[in-house]
């Protein structure tokens, strides 16, 4: 990068969400797409100064997605298969765009499933939008771009 150039960060507000099979793709709101590793710390006999540190497990957080209540009601219905019993797995990924909409960055996830769902709120003295939200748990997530 030349001396002056300035890359302005990408926008937190535009982005796609891809699953297999489920053609919603637009969402109010993201979240979890996050990870840690455990810490493992391990002293040697004969060396009382240092404690060692090793990696551990890998965890990943949930995947939370909010969107406006519509009459689609795919992402419900897989929450209810997996409810009723069926192991549906799912591979998906979270698309981050720039502001003519072009790819910036992509986390995909592997073998995700819904471990819940929340319905919207009623409440007669407001006028929100009524929002649904489903939350993911997976097997792991990978920036690729």
């Amino acid at each position: 990068m030349a001396t002056g150039d300035v890359k302005d960060p990408f926008g937190n507000y535009n982005f796609l969400v891809e699953i297999d099979g489920i053609s919603r793709g637009s969402f109010q709101q993201v979240t979890g797409f996050d990870s840690s590793i455990d810490l493992i710390e391990h002293r040697e006999g004969g060396d009382n100064s240092t404690v060692r540190k090793i990696p551990g497990r890998a965890t990943f957080s949930n995947i939370q997605l909010r969107w406006g209540m519509t009459d689609e009601l795919e992402l419900y219905q897989w929450h209810r298969n997996v409810l009723n019993g069926v192991s549906d797995r799912r591979n998906g990924s979270i698309v981050m765009l720039d502001r003519q909409r072009q790819e910036v960055a992509r986390w995909n996830f592997v073998r995700a499933w819904p471990v819940r769902y929340d319905g919207p709120d009623a409440n007669a003295e407001q006028s929100d939008i009524a929002i649904e939200a489903v939350e993911l748990a997976h097997e792991g997530l990978e920036r690729v771009k």
